[in-house]
């Protein structure tokens, strides 16, 4: 078996779709969309996320795009997320595909679904697969949960105001692609495959997740029916649900608006034109929240061993590191 075809890093065929099918009208419009990926089971940060959500004014949408469960093997926690999150616009990520599709329709064993590239160690791969099996274990006691997660469906398009978005959990080809990933998109070669996305895609942005750093990264200008109108951007919000920036415990989400954010939160931001695009900190109770993790996950589980440094300490990804967009339209907060 080659690294690609092992559980965790093989990318399954039920798992694709084509740029070009972003290319629709969109199936909602507002005025303020949040985009909360990697929410991971943190029942702290879900009521973060709505304190804040309640706050904004107008016409307002909220997506979950994907990965909301994993750390909540708590039957209650759950449940928990499980009804705030459909109750609101979802997308499923891999954990949420994997529960809902143990045995997945190519007869590939996807592990958790994951499709880790080669730069993730072994040892890291397969705890997520065991993550993902003890999850599995927690949804199926549920009634009705998998079958709740399997009518998800993988993307979403939105208009905010005259911007076409589209809401992904990986990338433009893949529910578990890595081509937004902060690390392969400091490749020219990446990068001039994303500009080609966007072009089959017909979208002036593409909201993702799924890779656990947040990044902004903007492309050179482009025309719309002849016109330059507007620069394309790739929005990943790294993980709402676990520490993303060095010295700060808190997730994040996105915030694309047509009207600039009210709150103290906002870690960073970029405006083009009448639009305003955020990263917003859900600074959830962060003592709670490790008193959860440690409750489901202790000292030499699998999620401690591969998460707990994360949780506890952040990380060392800097707004310099998340931010590649030309200068002239960035603010640090």
């Amino acid at each position: 078996m080659t690294s690609a075809q092992q559980p965790g890093r093989n990318c399954p065929l039920h798992y694709r779709y084509r740029p070009s099918d972003f290319a629709v009208p969109a199936s909602s419009c507002c005025e303020v969309l949040y985009v909360v990926g990697g929410l991971y089971g943190n029942v702290q940060a879900l009521h973060r996320v709505f304190d804040l959500f309640e706050l904004e004014r107008g016409d307002k949408r909220l997506v979950f795009n994907g990965d909301f469960h994993w750390f909540d093997i708590d039957a209650s926690a759950f449940a928990q997320i499980q009804r705030a999150v459909l109750a609101s616009d979802a997308t499923r990520g891999n954990v949420e595909t994997e529960l809902a599709a143990p045995a997945s329709d190519d007869g590939v064993d996807s592990g958790c679904g994951c499709a880790y590239p080669d730069w993730v160690g072994d040892a890291v791969v397969e705890r997520s697969n065991r993550i993902l099996a003890r999850l599995r274990g927690t949804a199926r006691a549920l009634p009705g949960a998998c079958r709740e997660l399997a009518m998800l469906p993988m993307w979403r398009r939105i208009n905010v105001g005259a911007c076409r978005v589209a809401v992904v959990h990986g990338d433009a080809q893949s529910l578990s692609g890595w081509g937004f990933a902060q690390e392969t998109l400091h490749e020219p070669v990446q990068q001039q495959i994303a500009l080609r996305w966007f072009e089959q895609a017909q979208v002036d942005i593409f909201a993702s997740s799924h890779t656990c750093l947040p990044v902004f990264q903007g492309f050179e200008e482009r025309s719309r029916d002849g016109v330059a109108t507007f620069a394309p951007l790739v929005l990943n919000n790294g993980a709402a649900g676990m520490p993303n920036l060095a010295g700060a415990r808190e997730g994040l989400l996105t915030r694309i608006a047509t009207r600039p954010f009210e709150g103290p939160q906002r870690r960073f931001r970029l405006q083009r034109g009448a639009l305003h695009i955020d990263a917003i900190a859900i600074d959830y109770d962060d003592v709670a929240w490790q008193r959860s993790f440690l409750a489901q996950w202790p000292a030499g589980s699998d999620a401690h061993t591969s998460y707990w440094q994360r949780i506890s300490a952040g990380t060392d990804h800097t707004i310099d590191d998340a931010m590649r967009v030309e200068r002239t339209f960035i603010e640090a907060c």
